[in-house]
């Protein structure tokens, strides 16, 4: 009987390990251990054995009985757990919504000109001083020695609001508000939005972006104003330019100066983007302060000289990153933008 017994264990054990179900797990546990399984059927000749024996056998038998009911449950709990995890998969649905992506934006074209040449001029020593877009014509005018009959007074020229009030056509008011209320000496930029009756072309827009810079004290000449802007524009465009400084006319500073750097693409080769004249297109006006603009603003010429300079930010822009056509900085088209 013990033989029968360990060879039932055996056969039993052997059949479950290579069941992939649950059912076929079911037959195998009624087929051995039901009420008229084989281990029942072993049992009913436990009354051949002798007395000594028979407990012995009925010992050996329950051990037997325990071990294939645990290992069934074992087998029984395995095939579930493998069964619950095919279902899942099998029948998984995912229900979550996909999260929004954020585009990180960054700084426009002509806005990062402008923090940069305003680190720039921090570091120099400016104080950047911020002033109103509406502008009186005293200041606008007046103050910086335009005369009565300068072309940029007519309305063709400027937006008057009324007859005292324009927007303003240049930054150079700030520079009047700076001398009236801090005097000299003083080195200071400004730099914002500024209005002309322009039409829209590549190159020119009724409202564009200018930079201006005043320095005021003793002992300033046209030297320091060419080394100013010497280093400004090189750190602007990053390389070593050539500048080329043209005499011009501004009611505002006497001499007055135009600058011009050599072409970006080409440096100074000639090329089809400087229409082979090797220079780009006339950046800035400058200038040492004419002293009756010093006089409007209680500062004594004969103690103080000063230069002043404005720059489009919209033309350094350009220059700075190749673009061709003015009205890309203002069109706010995604594509454009998407390339700084």
């Amino acid at each position: 009987m013990l033989t029968e017994l360990n060879a039932l264990k055996m056969e039993c054990e052997r059949e479950m390990s290579q069941i992939e179900s649950l059912e076929t797990l079911e037959e195998i546990r009624i087929r051995y251990l039901g009420k008229k399984g084989k281990l029942t059927d072993i049992l009913k000749n436990m009354g051949k054995l002798s007395a000594e024996e028979r407990p012995k056998m009925g010992k050996i038998a329950n051990e037997i009985r325990d071990e294939l009911e645990t290992f069934i449950s074992e087998k029984k709990e395995a095939l579930t757990r493998q069964q619950r995890e095919e279902k899942i998969r099998s029948e998984y649905l995912d229900i979550s919504a996909p999260a929004k992506t954020r585009e990180v934006g960054h700084l426009h074209p002509l806005t990062e000109t402008k923090v940069q040449l305003e680190n720039l001029f921090l570091r120099m020593g400016f104080r950047v001083i911020d002033g109103p877009q509406i502008e009186t014509v005293k200041n606008n005018f007046d103050m910086l020695n335009t005369p009565d009959d300068h072309p940029s007074r007519d309305p063709s020229d400027t937006f008057y609001v009324d007859k005292n009030h324009v927007l303003r056509s240049q930054t150079s008011p700030v520079q009047i508000r700076a001398m009236l209320e801090y005097g000299a000496p003083i080195k200071m930029i400004s730099a914002g939005r500024t209005f002309r009756n322009d039409e829209v072309d590549d190159t020119h827009s009724p409202m564009f972006h200018q930079i201006e810079g005043l320095v005021v004290d003793k002992g300033i000449t046209i030297g320091h104003l060419k080394s100013t802007i010497d280093i400004v524009l090189e750190e602007l465009f990053g390389e070593k330019l050539k500048t080329r400084y043209r005499p011009h006319y501004f009611p505002f500073t006497e001499p007055s100066l135009e600058v011009d750097v050599t072409c970006t693409h080409c440096h100074g080769k000639g090329c089809p983007k400087c229409s082979l004249t090797g220079w780009s297109m006339e950046l800035l006006g400058c200038g040492m302060v004419h002293p009756q603009v010093l006089k409007n603003c209680g500062i004594d010429p004969e103690v103080y000289t000063g230069f002043a300079f404005g720059m489009g930010l919209d033309r350094l822009t350009m220059v700075k990153h190749g673009i061709h056509n003015l009205r890309l900085l203002f069109d706010n088209d995604k594509r454009f933008l998407e390339q700084f």
